[in-house]
């Protein structure tokens, strides 16, 4: 994990940016379809250097014991993922009161994002790359990472409930946002109930991919 994070950072905030200065771009004077292919770009990288990791780092232990990074399109969990959406009205209560108590702490909260730049603008190339990148890529390696890896390596250490809880909050401060702690530890505690009653990788990703999908469409308003 500790390799992942390191490579994580070194990834979006070192090697793509060289690389788009390298090839004559900058991505503050890039438009709003260019900072949208740039995410894309850095969140498949991202991703990608996570599970090439994972995958050497677990590559002496294989084969992986059952139940290790299963993904069922059979079975129940259709009915998991429902009940974990019926949460999401909670989550997002918890996310605007995460930023009145930032707003209250620490003053004015951060600006207008490019996503949300984009949305303004209503430039439907650049909010349809941005919704891949929400809906689809993040999903995939977050839930590899966060559920798929971490989850289970910690029940070997502590119950399942604070495996869950533990796991919850790293994903949380993965994101490096301090307005959004609170939804997104509640946020990973539910996608780990999810994960933890199905057995089935895919039904977290769905259910991030839908809160994801929820909070895009939400801004588009």
């Amino acid at each position: 994990m500790f390799l992942w994070i390191a490579t994580f950072w070194l990834v979006g905030s070192w090697i793509v940016p060289f690389l788009a200065h390298a090839a004559g771009f900058s991505k503050e004077t890039l438009t709003h379809r260019g900072q949208a292919l740039y995410s894309l770009v850095t969140d498949i990288t991202e991703g990608l250097a996570g599970i090439a990791i994972l995958h050497q780092c677990l590559g002496r232990f294989r084969p992986l014991p059952p139940g290790w990074f299963e993904f069922k399109l059979k079975g129940r969990w259709h009915w998991d993922v429902a009940l974990g959406c019926l949460l999401f009205p909670l989550v997002n209560l918890l996310s605007h009161i995460n930023i009145s108590l930032v707003h209250m702490s620490s003053g004015p909260v951060a600006g207008v994002s490019s996503v949300e730049q984009s949305i303004v603008a209503r430039d439907p190339v650049a909010m349809a790359l941005y919704a891949v990148v929400v809906t689809v890529c993040a999903p995939i390696w977050e839930e590899i990472v966060f559920r798929g890896f971490l989850l289970p390596s910690l029940t070997r250490y502590m119950p399942l409930p604070w495996s869950i809880l533990l796991s919850a909050a790293a994903f949380a401060l993965a994101h490096f946002n301090v307005q959004r702690v609170l939804p997104l530890i509640f946020l990973g505690v539910v996608m780990g109930g999810v994960f933890a009653r199905s057995r089935n990788l895919l039904a977290s990703m769905v259910l991030h991919s839908l809160w994801n999908g929820f909070v895009f469409l939400d801004l588009m308003k």
